[in-house]
This record gives structure tokens, C-alpha cells and sequence, in this order.
């Protein structure tokens, strides 16, 4: 599927949009062929697509099986970019909803920071990193601090 994202701010949008819709194509098509991810679930990284879609495929499933909708939001974003490449860093909270009912289930803010490149005209992502800070004292992720 392939897409033209002209804008960064196209990718945080369509981001949103393929995670509300829990659309992997939709996801995959906002990354390079070579996308590096460290993400804070499951894995230490994953390296390229296909590495990447059993990843998101897991997550979208899992959000299924469970009828729960999530709802995107980028709070203190800041992109610094030239022509061809652009580094964003922002806070991403995700709030699942009960399918059915629309009850609040849960809500976590992560910490992102994405390093895109500019390939045929259209901005991909080609780094992804998520990551929470821990408490010291019982090595557990803080997701309540924003």
C-alpha cells in the first residue's frame, strides 16, 4: 500500500487513524522497508517489516479479541526537519474504550521519538522508539507521570 505522506505531521495523523482503525497495512505503510524500532513491549527491537507487522499484528489482534478501541494522542510535539530528514519527539497516549459501551478501560502515556526520512517524496519512518521511565525502587514502568 503505498502512500505519499508530504507532510510529518500526514504521518502522526495517519498513525492515529491506522491505530484507531487497528488497520496494520495502513500502519505498515508509514515505515521504511528497513525500519529499527525499540519499543517498551515485548521486544527489545524489531528490525524491518515483516519483523515489525507479526508486532503490530499481535497487538492489533489482541485489542480484538478483547473489543477494545484505542484512541490516539500526540501531546509536546516537536519536529526539527530539513528536506530529507526529520526527528519528532513527543509524548503518545493511548486511551483503550469498550467497543460497545464507549467505557474508558485504560490510558498510558509513552514517551516517542521517531527519525524519519524523506524517500520519493513521501516522509517514512525509518526509527522508532518508545520508552517509559522506571521506578527505582520497584523496576516497574511509570505510565501516570504526564
Amino acid at each position: 500500500m503505498a502512500k505519499n505522506f508530504s507532510e510529518v505531521h500526514d504521518v502522526l495523523e495517519t498513525y492515529k487513524t491506522a491505530i484507531h482503525e487497528k488497520d496494520v497495512e495502513k500502519l505498515l505503510s508509514l515505515y521504511s522497508s528497513e525500519i529499527h524500532i525499540y519499543d517498551c513491549w515485548g521486544n527489545w527491537e524489531s528490525k524491518g517489516i515483516p519483523s515489525w507487522k507479526a508486532s503490530v499484528s499481535e497487538w492489533f489482534d489482541g485489542l480484538r479479541e478483547e473489543s477494545v478501541l484505542l484512541e490516539v494522542a500526540f501531546n509536546d510535539v516537536v519536529i526539527e526537519k530539513t528536506s530529507t530528514l526529520a526527528f519528532v519527539h513527543c509524548a503518545v497516549t493511548f486511551t483503550g474504550y469498550q467497543e460497545e459501551s464507549g467505557v474508558q478501560l485504560r490510558q498510558m502515556t509513552n514517551r516517542f521519538t521517531y527519525g524519519l526520512k524523506k524517500v520519493k517524496d513521501s516522509w517514512a519512518i525509518a526509527h522508532e522508539h518508545s520508552s517509559l521511565p522506571i521506578d527505582f525502587e520497584t523496576g516497574k514502568g511509570l505510565f501516570d507521570l504526564k
